[in-house]
Order: C-alpha cells, then sequence, then structure tokens
C-alpha cells in the first residue's frame, strides 16, 4: 500500500511540474519590462515569450528601419534572436542576420512575414519549434527573395527561394541537412510553401 501511494506521489509531481508549452505576443509595456530593447541595436518590431521544457525565453523580430514615411517603414537589416534571462543580463540561444542584396533589380526593402512565422511544438516532443519567415521586395515592387528558417534543438534549417520571371535566375533551395528534421516538421514546412505560393501569388521553385 505504501508502495502504491508512493506510485501515485511521484505520478502528481511529475504532472505537477512538467512545462507547459506555450507562446504569446508581448505588449511594448512587457519588452520594457524585461529590458529587451537592450538585446539589440535595432528596434525590436515583435516579440515573444516562449515556454517548454528547456524553460522560459524570448524571440525578438528586430528591423533596422532606415527609412521611414507615411506610406511605409524599409529596412535595410533584420534580425531574429532567442535569448533568455540569465544573472541579470541576456544569455543568446540564437540568431539570424540578413540584409538586402546588391542585384539588379535593386532590392529596397527586407521585413519579416510574421503571418506565416510560428512558435509551436510542431513534433510532438515538448520543445518549440521556431520558424521564422521573411522576404525582399526589389524597386519595381516585386518580391525577390523569401526565407523560411526552422530552429529544430537551436540549430537552424533554411529553405532559399529567388523569384525570377526567368528559369535561370530562379531558384528554391533547401538545406543540405533538410532530411534530418522530424517528418511532421518537414509536412508542416510543405504546407507552408504551397500557402505562401497561393496567397503570395509566387511560383517558389527551382527554375
Amino acid at each position: 500500500m505504501k508502495n502504491f501511494i508512493l506510485l501515485l506521489v511521484l505520478s502528481y509531481s511529475t504532472i505537477s511540474f512538467s512545462q507547459k508549452i506555450e507562446s504569446y505576443r508581448l505588449t511594448k509595456e512587457e519588452i520594457t519590462e524585461r529590458e529587451l530593447n537592450e538585446v539589440s541595436d535595432f528596434s525590436i518590431y515583435k516579440a515573444f515569450e516562449c515556454a517548454d521544457k528547456s524553460g522560459v525565453y524570448n524571440l525578438l523580430l528586430c528591423e533596422n528601419q532606415k527609412n521611414i514615411s507615411k506610406k511605409d517603414t524599409l529596412n535595410t537589416k533584420i534580425q531574429a534572436i532567442c535569448t533568455m534571462a540569465d544573472h541579470g543580463g541576456f544569455l543568446e540561444k540564437w540568431r539570424i542576420n540578413d540584409l538586402l542584396e546588391d542585384n539588379e533589380p535593386k532590392e529596397t526593402n527586407i521585413w519579416f512575414w510574421t503571418k506565416y512565422c510560428s512558435t509551436k511544438d510542431l513534433d510532438g516532443d515538448g520543445y518549440i519549434d521556431p520558424v521564422i519567415v521573411y522576404g525582399t521586395r526589389n524597386e519595381n515592387d516585386e518580391i525577390r527573395r523569401v526565407k523560411i528558417i526552422t530552429v529544430y534543438k537551436n540549430k537552424k534549417y533554411a529553405i532559399r527561394a529567388v523569384e525570377c520571371d526567368l528559369d535561370i535566375c530562379r531558384s528554391f533551395k533547401k538545406d543540405a541537412t533538410w532530411n534530418s528534421l522530424p517528418q511532421k516538421i518537414k509536412s508542416y514546412i510543405d504546407s507552408l510553401v504551397v500557402k505562401i505560393r497561393k496567397e503570395q501569388d509566387l511560383l517558389l521553385k527551382d527554375g
């Protein structure tokens, strides 16, 4: 009987202390309270607080907002930073940096496509698998580059696409390590590519 009671207590403790998987967008006030503006030199476009088996951490989407007008805000550089509070400072888990490329026609803006970004546990292992999506636009107001970066166990797996009217300059490439991702994650990203292709009227294909 004592062993049975002990088993019940241990089971209850395991359930009680298991980490809940969740994420939510932070307000400007919450960003200031957590002093997250100190993490990057760029402005925080959006910030999220995430909790999973690894603990509680923040995902920051930052843009340098080089040209601001009534019509639009144009960025030349972006950063996605995953960080957590650590002894009064911040411990960076991973970072994504990107910027405009020097091409013809010239790229004029790079920005996060937050509609397609996600902070979910895609494979059910108790850890959030962030998906970061962003793109660039050129001076002809055409989308040129699209990147879909999946972070799995703090390692980045990217899809890099270049849109072009000509087959020779169009590309759609997955990292060589892409197939090492769990099937559930690959299936999710494949569906996301189909959705982006349809909603943004893009080809997203090689050649």
